[in-house]
């Protein structure tokens, strides 16, 4: 056996390091959930759970329960918390969810099952969630919607069952009190055929609102009438069929459905279909579609003649990622909007598409192939809008030969393009927003293109290698609000008077642009302009005289330039000026510019990022924040500064030595006091605490709370507290802090590292420790304490290694160690 007191040190060093381990262990028993929203939100995943933590607060509203071991819900088993609304049980282990299992939770409103192998589900298990909206129970072996006792769940709105074994679709009659049910996922299940009756409790209106996702189930049939006056929100079938010509005949059988949305397809990593061959969408005709999205088909080169023909009376055809080049036949149809998005077309198929008489926006989009637009668009008098972005187009003379049969097209878009010429200029009277941004525009800048487009209201030519040389490339745009040309440049990088037409302009971004200089008349007539940004050039100087006109404005961006100073009168910015970035600028902060740092700090609510306006010159400030910068330093008169040093050096001189040699006075009274009344100690406190007076909120909310009102409780001698008033402060350091106390607690901060105070009380604390002949002194270091500040300051490094060191970090587990550890320490010794 071990004798008492035999114990080596690297014995003692292994125990400690083990107590120090089961504390930690200890620790994270007791709280081990993560506290996201104090009271209302708690994280419990992967803690090895058996069920609800019991420091779980009542009034919890969400929580994350996933990954623990469950196995098995009881009864009532979540009555603790009564109150929550979303409650995540994933990968539990759960295998059993008893009756009255969830009977307390009336305030759920969303429940998540997934990934638990469930083989016993009570009768009553759903009981009592009154507000349930949404149920998510994927990969929980279910194998039918019977199984799943949710009759009683009347406000439920989604319920997802994807990835189980359901082999039917027959829905229980209980869906038709299911009222608010708005969303069912049944993807990735079993089922392969259709029949009558299955949808009987969704005949009518009744799953009007419904969307029944069928995707990634192997259906092989549809009973023609098993869709038969059924209404839905939507349907999908993607990837549901082996071959075209079980996807046919399965089309066939929707015969009679109404729906919103149907989605027909496959997806990119599951393609079953090979080709869509004519006639695969003829069963459509049977079937009231409003919006058609046909999605990732990769053969689909003789397919195109019978694409259209039942889908006349829809009024939104999608096509997105097929494999498309060419449309050979479309007949006179319904269809509003038709997007063709990652489509193969080489040419834009303007006059096949002209067929779509009733088309009012027409969007074909990023597609690497879509290079050329020859056609022209005839005879298309309802179009509105179209977008053909984000392809590789690359035409001359844009656009009034394109556009000819488009007299109401208000908006196009042709950005993110290769080349395209405007030399031809545009002819279409009715447009309201062009968008020509990232392609490579030719004849803007030297020609006045848009002349004839008098109500176009937004323009965007950002990054279009535009380079600004006439006066007049803005004539015509009397309505123009919103004009944006970033990224291009001006002749003699000088921002000259191109904007004196644009009257209504309420927003103008001309940043990027290289700018060097910005003239007076510039913005003479944009006297209702709101938003400009010219941020990111190379303006080195800013004139307020050239924004007079500008009395609207609202936001000004001129950050990111080559500025050193607002110059002249800052007070001819415009009155209703909210926001100002003046960032990244090289600003010199010399007092030769006194009147701009004093308004800078006058209007600091004025200023955006406030952080990154920072003085660049001198050197001496360099990096420092203007709104930081010490005016008081530029304010002194030279005169005055010579006058006072002569009066006041003297003066200065002898104050100081006597407050230097006033420390050291009462330094060595200390050590006298020391010795001579050792013996005298009564010992009143527990600890005399030295700390800066700028750390009292954490003395007083954390230190004097924990200890004084804790068990057991400890008496500190704080100064602002138990100091005598009117006894000098050096004496009653002496009298009533350091002879009247067991310990000493050194409170350590950055502030207390500035304070001459409280070095002095540390100074006195470390020889009132040699006197005594023991570690009395406990040393607290606050977070973000600079450590090499801090031993240079007090060398400590000495210290650390004969008296208790500890460190505050503001985290749960860190907390309970740093008061378990204080405790012990200020224990020692006491009766």
């Amino acid at each position: 056996m071990f004798r008492r007191g035999a114990l080596s040190h690297p014995t003692c060093f292994l125990l400690s390091l083990a107590m120090l381990f089961l504390s930690q262990m200890e620790a994270r028993s007791l709280n081990p959930c993560v506290e996201v929203i104090p009271n209302v939100t708690y994280r419990c995943m992967e803690l090895n759970l058996s069920g609800v933590p019991a420091e779980i607060p009542p009034s919890i509203q969400n929580l994350d329960l996933s990954f623990n071991p469950l196995k098995s819900l009881g009864s009532n088993y979540f009555s603790a918390v009564s109150a929550l609304r979303f409650l995540d049980l994933t990968r539990c282990h759960i295998q059993t969810i008893a009756d009255y299992a969830f009977e307390d939770l009336h305030n759920l409103l969303t429940l998540i099952l997934t990934g638990n192998p469930l083989w016993h589900l009570g009768p009553t298990a759903f009981h009592g969630l009154t507000s349930l909206q949404r149920l998510v129970a994927v990969e929980m072996n279910i194998s039918s919607l019977a199984d799943l006792p949710i009759g009683n769940l009347h406000t439920l709105q989604e319920l997802n069952m994807g990835k189980n074994h359901v082999d039917s679709l027959k829905l229980p009659k209980y869906f038709s009190s299911l009222a608010f049910l708005q969303f069912l996922n049944l993807h990735s299940n079993r089922i392969s055929s259709i029949s009558r009756g299955d949808l009987d409790v969704l005949q009518g209106e009744k799953g009007a609102n419904l969307t029944l996702v069928l995707s990634i189930n192997d259906i092989k049939y549809i009973q023609p009438g098993a869709f038969a006056g059924i209404h839905l929100r939507e349907l999908s079938l993607r990837s549901c069929f082996e071959n075209s010509g079980v996807m046919k005949a399965c089309i066939q059988g929707l015969a009679g459905l109404q729906v919103h949305r149907l989605v027909l397809g496959e997806f990119r990593n599951i393609g079953r279909v090979e080709d869509f061959s004519n006639g695969l969408l003829d069963g459509l005709c049977q079937v009231q579609v409003q919006e058609f999205v046909l999605i990732h088909f990769q053969k689909f080169c003789n397919g195109t003649d019978t694409l259209f023909d039942c889908l006349v009376n829809t009024s939104t055809i999608r096509l997105l990622n097929i494999f498309l080049n060419q449309v050979t036949a479309v007949p006179a149809s319904r269809v509003q909007q038709l997007e063709c998005k990652l489509c193969k077309f080489i040419e834009v198929p303007a006059k096949k598409l002209s067929s779509f008489k009733d088309l009012r926006v027409l969007r074909i989009t990023k597609s690497k192939y879509l290079t050329g637009f020859l056609q022209q668009f005839q005879d298309l008098p309802n179009l509105e809008t179209l977008d053909l972005s984000e392809n590789r187009l690359s035409f001359i003379q844009c656009c009034s030969f394109h556009l000819a049969g488009t007299p109401k097209l208000k908006h196009l878009n042709l950005s993110f393009n290769s080349i395209i010429s405007l030399s031809g200029g545009f002819n279409v009277k009715e447009l309201v927003s062009l968008d020509l941004q990232h392609s490579k525009l030719n004849g803007v800048g030297s020609l006045p293109v848009f002349l004839s487009l008098g109500k176009l209201v937004y323009l965007d030519i950002s990054y279009t290698s535009t380079h600004v040389i006439s006066q007049y490339v803005f004539c015509g745009l009397e309505s123009l609000q919103v004009l944006k040309m970033a990224g291009n440049s001006f002749q003699e990088n000088n921002l000259d008077n191109i904007f004196m037409n644009l009257t209504q302009l309420l927003t103008l971004d001309v940043s990027s642009c290289n700018l060097m200089q910005v003239s007076l008349s510039t913005f003479a007539s944009l006297h209702k302009l709101q938003e400009l940004n010219i941020s990111h050039n190379k303006l080195l100087t800013f004139d307020p005289l050239a924004y007079v006109p500008l009395q609207a404005l609202t936001v000004l961006d001129i950050s990111s330039n080559q500025l050193t100073v607002l110059t002249k009168t800052l007070e001819s910015l415009p009155s209703r000026l909210v926001c100002l970035d003046l960032s990244d600028n090289l600003l010199d902060c010399s007092c030769s510019h006194l009147s701009f740092l004093e308004w800078a700090k006058e209007h600091r609510d004025l200023l955006r990022s406030p952080e990154r306006v920072l003085c660049h010159s001198p050197e001496h400030v360099k990096n420092v924040s203007v709104l930081n910068f010490d005016l008081s330093s530029c304010r002194l008169s030279a005169a005055l500064v010579a006058t006072s040093v002569g009066m006041s050096l003297a003066g200065a001189l002898f104050l100081f030595l006597i407050y230097k040699y006033y420390f050291n006075l009462y330094y060595g009274l200390v050590l006298l006091s020391g010795c001579r009344r050792y013996a005298e100690r009564d010992d009143t406190y527990d600890a005399f605490v030295i700390h800066s007076s700028k750390d009292n909120d954490w003395v007083r909310e954390e230190l004097v709370e924990t200890l004084e009102g804790g068990m057991p409780p400890f008496h500190l001698c704080l100064h602002y507290r138990d100091f005598t008033p009117g006894v000098p402060i050096a004496s009653s350091i002496i009298q009533e802090g350091f002879l009247s106390s067991r310990k000493v607690i050194a409170v350590i901060s950055n502030h207390f590292l500035e304070s001459k105070w409280c070095s002095f009380e540390f100074e006195i604390a470390q020889s009132w420790q040699f006197v005594e002949g023991k570690a009395g002194i406990v040393l607290i270091v606050l977070e973000d304490v600079d450590k090499v500040l801090l031993r240079r300051r007090l060398g400590l490094s000495r210290y650390l290694r004969r008296n208790t060191y500890l460190e505050w970090k503001d985290r749960e587990i860190s907390r309970h160690l740093f008061w378990r550890q204080l405790r012990t320490a200020l224990l020692h010794g006491k009766t």
